[in-house]
């Protein structure tokens, strides 16, 4: 298990959001207010943990034939578990997110780790594996709610900070125009911050090349 390798490809070089392209309706959806992302974000590391590490415990005795539906339950499981959680004591979230929180039991990217990963490794990398990939999915959903909160509403920290959780008014007069807290200001949103991602990784290969060739 290399910690350090799995936390870099969750957080940039194979992030569920800017590489793999993996939960794109809820990063789409939900990503209006900082409150919905640390909250969408949590929950689904915390279901990609736990269903990685039961699949991973499991992988040597379910047939391979039924694997997929094996996972989904196991998925659909933890979902519910998380479900009832959010209603029972953070209610607000909890309607703030609404059905996009049962919907990650059909999130590409909790389904796809189970696939790719834990179905072929063991019980501790597979947990390392849940949680860096959601760090990686929770910071770029964070990213995007921050810029489409300031750019859409003129606030930060909508839900978490602020008088009544309504965030902090960063912009007097946000730009009503753009709406960027439309579905196509996500679209856009998310355009600008899949090129940014793009434009580090080459920046820090490049970085990385000129380091060996200096050697």
């Amino acid at each position: 298990m290399n910690f350090k390798k799995q936390f870099k490809e969750g957080l940039l070089t194979k992030n569920p959001v800017t590489v793999q392209l993996l939960g794109m309706c809820s990063t789409l959806a939900i990503t209006t207010s900082l409150f919905n992302g640390i909250g969408m974000g949590l929950a689904v590391t915390i279901i990609t943990i736990c269903s990685n590490v039961l699949i991973s415990a499991l992988r040597k005795v379910i047939p391979n034939q039924i694997r997929i539906a094996a996972y989904i339950t196991i998925i659909a499981g933890f979902v519910t578990v998380v479900d009832l959680f959010l209603q029972a004591y953070i209610p607000a979230l909890a309607e703030s997110l609404g059905v996009f929180i049962p919907l990650i039991v059909v999130n590409c990217m909790v389904l796809g780790r189970a696939e790719a990963f834990a179905s072929k490794n063991g019980v501790l990398a597979s947990a390392v594996d849940g949680l860096c990939q959601g760090i990686g999915y929770t910071v770029a959903l964070v990213i995007v709610c921050v810029i489409r909160e300031l750019l859409g509403s003129g606030t930060f920290g909508g839900g978490l900070l602020g008088p009544g959780g309504a965030g902090i008014q960063i912009i007097p007069q946000p730009f009503p125009a753009m709406q960027i807290v439309m579905p196509v200001g996500g679209f856009l949103v998310l355009g600008f911050v899949l090129a940014g991602s793009q434009w580090l990784m080459k920046h820090l290969e490049m970085k990385s090349k000129k380091k060996e060739a200096a050697k």
